[in-house]
């Protein structure tokens, strides 16, 4: 795997694509994206599909005239450097004032809280908790 490249918001709609269904065909990307939202135009998908390959995020094999594109970093790879970078650009690395953040303007669950302190319970053991896969 490649070092995690920093990918836009909307290169994010097509690696998790890429991420549920590799090998997948240029087309099929296309016809997923714009079930999504019509307003897709297969010419920017292709534009963002090339990019994706330039910051080796995804790399492609040519089969006949076919284009089928697989991931070069993983999933929770890229969702742990995302969210270091997050944490560095907008909380100055701290976790606690993002945590507050989140816990004071979000309306939780009695689930969410349930599986937080599960979490906060778990890393003062210095364990790892039995949690839901995170999405």
């Amino acid at each position: 795997m490649h070092p995690n490249p920093r990918i836009s918001e909307t290169e994010w709609e097509i690696m998790r694509i890429v991420w549920a269904r590799n090998p997948i065909a240029a087309a099929d990307i296309i016809a997923e994206l714009t079930l999504e939202d019509a307003s897709w135009h297969p010419k920017t998908a292709r534009a963002l599909l090339n990019r994706l390959v330039q910051k080796k995020a995804l790399s492609y094999e040519a089969r006949s005239r076919v284009y089928y594109y697989a991931p070069l970093v993983t999933e929770e790879e890229s969702v742990a450097s995302e969210s270091e970078s997050f944490l560095r650009r907008v909380f100055r690395g701290s976790f606690t004032p993002m945590l507050a953040h989140f816990v004071e303007r979000q309306r939780l669950q009695k689930s969410d809280l349930d599986e937080l302190r599960e979490l906060l319970a778990a890393a003062d053991r210095q364990e790892t908790p039995k949690t839901k896969k995170r999405k």
